[in-house]
């Protein structure tokens, strides 16, 4: 599988720093009624005409239910440290009740032993999106909050003595904004606004299932997973830096401020200014009891965190236009994301901007950095429309990508740095393999690895070369 060498800058990695990829189950298993698995929120919405933008669904995908030893052999060879990926809740506990299905759990069983033979640390997602069917309100409910505790500790139960590092939930922002505020993700809602009460019952939880986890004896380190994105106004007008603000609270500090501090975060002051309906929608959080909060900021021994881009915030109505599409939702909403001037752009058309992931650690740090842990890049990569030749892809955006990126967030927490201070552990490129991405289906890929989805065949792009490279070249300095 060695080539010749693929140019491309050359990476100086910290000693001990980790250097893995992320998967998502939903993205690359496949077999949806393969070993007991019942279905999930997004077999269903896959199903939907129109919700899907090339009208494919979850059932083949990359089909890694059956070939993952082919996947964890591509990982061995490339040299990674460690592979995040996440459980099919209804693969383990089919309908979401009852004891676990024997088969999802030798499956999951099957992956980490292969991982652990192939010297691979397992980072374990237990929820990455995914919800049983059977829950029609989702994370609108408390109730699920609770059974998303109960199927931690049952998982637990069985992984535990094997799994090193444990993620509870994958951006829980996404989720809200996409999934229930913006109809454009499963479940499929539009709610604007009124999805906010998601947003405390997915932190809710990750706090049970950190207790869970714990109550399990569970001896792996245990974090949870959030998207951060810096917030900048279009203009210096005082309307565009009061939704600025607005969008920085929502998508940012609301889910950020709960787990490091105990409290959801006060409205900064421009948010005097906002409309009184509007103001009125963030007292949802004003009633949070105290002991949700104290499960919410259950002490954590890592913070993940997920960077792909700015958010450039203006206000009025736009067109819908959302980084991930178009939202009839979105049009309603009293501000837009607009354009930053002057960069690349990803195939998603994600501004290519990695000062900005310099920016977003820097204000972790001054936010947070008196309680906040050690921290991973759980997700960081880049979607280009590959051009497959002679069973080769040369994919020289994405290694100019990810070197940017984690060279920004080495030098940000380095000695002389604009994060230093923060205690950075790894860096996790998204995504091993080209995947079945959500909505926007087989049209995005982000892999290291080529698949070709007609016939499943594996094929390492440069990019899995220069990075075999420069991590062999780690090995031996």
């Amino acid at each position: 599988m060695n080539r010749a060498p693929v140019d491309g800058p050359q990476l100086e990695l910290p000693d001990g720093f980790v250097l893995g990829t992320a998967t998502a189950a939903a993205q690359i298993e496949g077999a949806v009624r393969a070993g007991g698995r019942s279905a999930s929120i997004w077999d269903e919405f896959s199903a939907q005409p129109g919700r899907i933008l090339d009208g494919s669904d979850t059932s083949v995908t990359a089909d890694h239910y059956h070939r993952y030893r082919e996947d964890v052999e591509l990982m061995r060879r490339l040299g990674l440290d460690a592979y995040r990926f996440s459980l099919s809740w209804t693969r383990l506990q089919p309908s979401g009740t009852g004891p676990l299905n024997p088969e999802g759990v030798d499956f999951y069983e099957r992956l980490i032993e292969e991982l652990l033979a192939a010297g691979i640390t397992p980072f374990v997602t237990l929820s990455h999106w995914d919800l049983p069917v059977e829950y029609e309100a989702g994370w609108l409910e408390r109730d699920t909050a609770v059974r998303f505790g109960e199927f931690a500790g049952l998982v637990a139960e069985r992984f535990a003595d094997r799994v090193p590092a444990w993620i509870t939930i994958n951006e829980p922002a996404t989720v809200t904004l996409n999934g229930y505020a913006l109809g454009q993700h499963a479940p499929g809602q539009a709610m604007l606004f009124d999805a906010l009460p998601t947003v405390h019952h997915h932190l809710l939880g990750h706090g049970l299932a950190v207790q869970a986890l714990r109550g399990a004896g569970a001896k792996g380190e245990i974090g949870i997973t959030n998207v951060y994105s810096p917030v900048v106004a279009a203009t210096q007008q005082p309307e565009d830096q009061v939704m600025a603000a607005l969008f920085d609270l929502v998508h940012n500090t609301v889910f950020c401020e709960p787990v490091l501090r105990g409290r959801y975060p006060q409205p900064p002051p421009q948010l005097s200014e906002l409309p009184p309906e509007l103001a009125g929608m963030l007292d949802v959080f004003d009633d949070a009891p105290d002991e949700d909060l104290a499960a919410i900021a259950e002490p954590l021994d890592f913070y993940g965190l997920n960077y792909y881009m700015p958010s450039v915030v203006a206000a009025g109505h736009g067109d819908g236009t959302t980084p991930d599409g178009v939202s009839e939702a979105m049009a309603q909403v009293p501000f837009e994301l607009v354009d930053l001037p002057g960069c690349p752009r990803t195939g998603f058309g994600w501004p290519v901007a990695p000062e900005y992931f310099a920016t977003a650690l820097q204000q972790m740090q001054q936010r947070y950095g008196d309680v906040l842990p050690p921290v991973y890049i759980t997700e960081n990569g880049a979607s280009y429309p590959d051009d497959v030749r002679d069973w080769r892809v040369h994919d020289v955006d994405r290694i100019d990508y990810i070197a940017g990126h984690l060279q920004a967030a080495l030098d940000a927490t380095g000695q002389d740095g604009q994060a230093r201070g923060m205690d950075l552990r790894g860096f996790f490129i998204w995504s091993l393999l080209d995947n079945w991405e959500w909505a926007a289906g087989f049209t995005q890929r982000f892999g290291l690895v080529h698949v070709d989805f007609e016939t499943g065949r594996r094929t390492p792009k440069d990019s899995y070369y220069w990075l075999q490279q420069e991590l062999g070249r780690r090995r031996v300095r």
